[in-house]
C-alpha cells in the first residue's frame, strides 16, 4: 500500500489576496450641464444680444423722435430732483430745532449794566432755565458792525442805540416739540423787558413750510414719473404699430410673446438709462450756472453753510429709477398689444 507523498501540501487557507476584490463604487462625476442645454443658453444669449442691437439700431434710425422722447423724460426727472435739492439745502441752512430754542430778551434801554446783571442773575436761579448769557450794547454794536457791512456808516452815530440783550436757553424737558415754554410769557410781562423773541416758533413755522414743500415735491415727482412712463409707453406703442406686419409674421412662424416683447423692452430700458444720464447732466449744468451766486451768498454768511448736490448713491438711484420707468412703460405697451391678439 503506497503511502501518500509527503510533499503533498494541504490546501492553503484562503488568504486576503485570494478573496474576490470588491470594487469600490465609482465616484460620482460632477454634475455637468447637459449637451443640449449649452446650445439653448447660447441661443438665448444670442437672441438677447440680437434684440438689444436691433433696439439700438431702431432708436438711431429715427434720431429726431428719439431725442424728443429722451428730452421729455430727462426734464420730467430733473424738475422734482432740483426741487428736492433746494428743499434739502434749505433744511440744512435752517439748522435744527435745538439750535433755535434760545429766547432773546431785549431789556429796556434805560436799564443800566448793574440792573441788567442783577436781572440775569435772577434768571439763572430759575429751575426752568439752563443757561443765560448777557450781551452788552457795546458788544452788540461791535458784532453788528462786523457782520452787517455798514461799519463806516455806524461811525456817524453819536450814541449806541442797541439795548442790553440776554440770551436765555430754557430747559425743554416735558415741553412739546416747538411749543413755547411758560418762561416766554413771564418774560413778556416783566417790566424790565422791552421785547422777547423766541426763535423756535419761527423754526416751527419753517419746518411746517419745508414739510409741505417736501410733500408737494413728492407729489410732483410722482406725477412727472407717471408722465415719463406714459411717454415711453406711447413711443413704444407707435413703434409696435409701425412693425405690425413683422410681428404678425414672426407670430405665425411660432414666436412666443416673450420673443415679440423682448426688443421693445430693450428700447424702453435704453430710453430710461439715457434719460437718467441726461437728467444728471442737466442737474450738473444748473449747479454750474448757480455756483457763482451761491458762493457769494455763502460768503456773506461767513461760509457757515455749504450747498450740496447729488452724491454717487443718489445719482445711481436716479439712473436705476429711470431705467425701471422706461422698462415698465415698454412692458405695459407691449402687454396691452399682445393681449389684443395678432394684428390683422
Amino acid at each position: 500500500m503506497t503511502s501518500a507523498p509527503l510533499n503533498r501540501r494541504k490546501p492553503a487557507a484562503p488568504s486576503a489576496r485570494s478573496k474576490p476584490v470588491e470594487t469600490a463604487p465609482a465616484a460620482r462625476e460632477p454634475t455637468r450641464t447637459p449637451a443640449r442645454a449649452r446650445p439653448r443658453m447660447r441661443a438665448w444669449r444670442e437672441q438677447h444680444a440680437q434684440s438689444f442691437r436691433s433696439s439700438l439700431g431702431r432708436l438711431a434710425a429715427r434720431p429726431g423722435a428719439t431725442a424728443l422722447t429722451l428730452l421729455v423724460m430727462s426734464l420730467a426727472l430733473t424738475l422734482p430732483l432740483l426741487l428736492w435739492l433746494l428743499l434739502d439745502n434749505a433744511r440744512a441752512l435752517g439748522g435744527n430745532l435745538d439750535d433755535a430754542r434760545a429766547v432773546s430778551v431785549f431789556l429796556k434801554p434805560n436799564l443800566d449794566a448793574a440792573a441788567a446783571q442783577a436781572f440775569a442773575a435772577r434768571l439763572r436761579t430759575r429751575g426752568d432755565v439752563a443757561q443765560v448769557s448777557l450781551k452788552t450794547p457795546a458788544q452788540g454794536l461791535e458784532e453788528f458792525r462786523s457782520q452787517s457791512g455798514f461799519a463806516d456808516a455806524l461811525k456817524v452815530l453819536q450814541t449806541n442805540p442797541l439795548p442790553t440783550l440776554l440770551i436765555v436757553t430754557p430747559k425743554m424737558e416735558g415741553q412739546a416739540n416747538g411749543a413755547a415754554p411758560p418762561l416766554v410769557a413771564e418774560l413778556e410781562r416783566d417790566a424790565d423787558v422791552d421785547l422777547v423773541q423766541y426763535d423756535a416758533l419761527w423754526r416751527q413755522r419753517l419746518d411746517a413750510i419745508l414739510e409741505f414743500s417736501a410733500r408737494a415735491a413728492a407729489v410732483l415727482a410722482a406725477l412727472l414719473a407717471l408722465a415719463a412712463l406714459l411717454v415711453v409707453g406711447n413711443t413704444v406703442r407707435l413703434d409696435i404699430h409701425g412693425r405690425a406686419d413683422e410681428i404678425t409674421v414672426v407670430q405665425l412662424l411660432g414666436a412666443n410673446n416673450a420673443f415679440v416683447r423682448r426688443p421693445f423692452l430693450y428700447s424702453g430700458l435704453c430710453y430710461g438709462v439715457v434719460s437718467g444720464l441726461l437728467a444728471l447732466l442737466l442737474i450738473a449744468i444748473v449747479e454750474l450756472a448757480l455756483s457763482a451766486p451761491l458762493g457769494r451768498l455763502s460768503a456773506s454768511y461767513d461760509h457757515r453753510f455749504a450747498v450740496h448736490g447729488l452724491d454717487l448713491a443718489q445719482a445711481l438711484a436716479l439712473v436705476a429709477v429711470s431705467a425701471v420707468l422706461g422698462w415698465l412703460g415698454a412692458w405695459l405697451a407691449t402687454s396691452r398689444h399682445l393681449a389684443l391678439g395678432q394684428p390683422q
